[in-house]
């Protein structure tokens, strides 16, 4: 495993944008070393990086990225971790399924106001 890691060779092994780099270590979540103006990431950052995005894939928020690194840093450490990310799990399931509900609700409601103008047009003579 390679020591230090560019800027360049994150963003292309991850597919995002220096600026979503630089975004990460402004909310404190990278620490690159510097030389001069030059950001070397260690393998610990690339691999905080890849569970930041992950996080952001699954729908955390910064803030709840963030809690969650800060947590493993503290007592006590990776347990409390694990079971904060099981808390925010559930959490975002949670929220997931109540969207799905409300998805399914809006959707039926849809398909009754489609209908209901339907029967209209029909009862007025005109077709569809």
């Amino acid at each position: 495993m390679k020591k230090h890691y560019s800027i360049t060779e994150l963003t292309r092994e991850f597919g995002v944008s220096t600026r979503t780099l630089r975004f990460y270590e402004d909310e404190g979540l990278l620490h690159p070393e510097r030389r001069g103006r030059t950001r070397l990431y260690r393998a610990a950052d690339r691999h905080l990086l890849q569970e930041i995005l992950r996080g952001r894939r699954i729908g955390f928020t910064v803030a709840e990225i963030r809690e969650i690194v800060h947590v493993y840093k503290e007592p006590p450490g990776e347990i409390g971790q694990l079971k904060l990310m099981m808390k925010k799990i559930d959490e975002k399931r949670d929220d997931l399924r109540q969207k799905r509900r409300d998805i399914e609700e809006t959707l039926a409601e849809l398909d009754q106001a489609e209908e209901a103008c339907l029967t209209r047009l029909v009862e007025i003579g005109v077709g569809s």
